[in-house]
């Protein structure tokens, strides 16, 4: 009856290939992804974000930037393993024969390891059907492993340029970022003309930032190099500009509308990739830190439309808050406020360290 055992094995190496395929080789789609991957991603995450509260400040974030390349690892260790299991399985199930005398499952798993990674073992199949399973699994491994090698350039090649544009906001909307900031800088720099080319570079950030989210669900985790950034912060940042402008600024603002239309579409896309419930957001912007920001505004020369405008903006930012503060909750990344008292930017930090330094020296 071993030969029944041939079925759930064969199933096994199947669902493997499938699953490594899916995640690792095919980019996903928003209603298509590796379900074992993601079962393996929430239950990962679930328990690395129980540990992770209990630390605080930089050393929670420490320990929670480790879940990304760990939930990588994770998921090729189980590919890798449910694949030599299966092979595993198909040699018991054919009897296999082995010289050295072995016939034991711990034999056959142990020949299947040596022949997944093509190391040499003291075991060898003597008969044809167990040769050709043996070159079946050795071209799974070559496989698996190859493609492995070829996603990790292009995962780490999506992180840096992501992260670039989240650098860059810094001198402009300072760490964590604000749309307060950014209004005013931009106010002194050129008024609504210079805002508006300023937000259209972002419109391809937020359409590479989807598009590569989407295919590589677990880029999500990965934190930026600095605890005091993030890429949802950034794009929040980026909708609660283009949201202010177009109900702020007395004559369009084309390039604020196309930013505005594709960074919701990310949101939406990504708060479903990630099972992520919308939610009825807490006030970010107060009536007296809307004021306040319009009459700043004002004092830098750019003019700002009527107090009705208030409701134009509720309007625009009911359509991402609830998908922001989703994602806010689900992977542990703080949304950014409005108005910003302290001015915090990390050039300067960077300086002042330099600076105590030298000063120690």
């Amino acid at each position: 009856m071993r030969w029944l055992l041939a079925i759930p094995s064969l199933a096994l190496i199947l669902l493997m290939l499938g699953e490594f395929f899916l995640s690792f080789l095919s980019p996903q789609r928003v209603r298509r992804e590796a379900r074992v991957a993601r079962w393996l991603t929430v239950r990962s995450w679930r328990m690395w974000r129980a540990v992770a509260r209990r630390f605080g400040g930089d050393d929670r974030e420490t320990w929670l930037g480790f879940f990304g390349p760990l939930g990588l690892l994770i998921q090729l260790g189980c590919w890798i393993s449910g694949l030599i299991l299966g092979f595993t399985g198909l040699h018991y199930a054919f009897d296999s024969h082995l010289t050295a005398g072995g016939t034991s499952f711990g034999d056959y798993l142990f020949y299947s390891a040596g022949s997944f990674f093509s190391a040499a073992t003291n075991l060898n199949a003597t008969a044809g059907a167990d040769r050709a399973i043996e070159i079946a699994e050795a071209i799974c491994g070559y496989l698996v492993v190859f493609g492995a090698i070829g996603y990790l350039p292009a995962l780490f090649q999506a992180y840096s340029r992501r992260e670039v544009a989240v650098s860059q906001l810094d001198p402009r909307a300072g760490s964590p970022p604000s749309s307060g900031t950014l209004l005013y800088r931009s106010a002194k720099r050129g008024g609504w003309a210079e805002l508006d080319s300023y937000l259209a570079d972002w419109e391809n950030w937020a359409a590479e930032l989807m598009e590569t989210h989407l295919s590589y669900p677990l880029l999500a985790f990965y934190r930026s190099q600095h605890v005091n950034q993030n890429w949802l912060s950034a794009l929040v940042t980026v909708l609660d500009t283009s949201a202010f402008a177009i109900a702020v600024a007395p004559e369009r603002t084309p390039a604020a509308e196309v930013t505005f239309a594709i960074g919701r579409h990310a949101l939406a896309d990504l708060a479903h990739t990630f099972r992520a419930q919308p939610r009825e957001p807490e006030e970010r912007l107060s009536a007296a830190d809307f004021e306040r920001l319009r009459s700043k505004l004002g004092e830098a020369g750019v003019e700002v439309a009527d107090p009705a405008s208030r409701a134009k903006l509720d309007e625009l930012t009911d359509l991402y808050e609830p998908y922001a503060e989703a994602l806010s909750r689900a992977l542990e990344l703080p949304l950014p406020v409005w108005v910003r008292e302290e001015r915090t930017e990390n050039w300067r930090m960077t300086a002042w360290r330099t600076r105590d330094a030298r000063e120690l020296h």
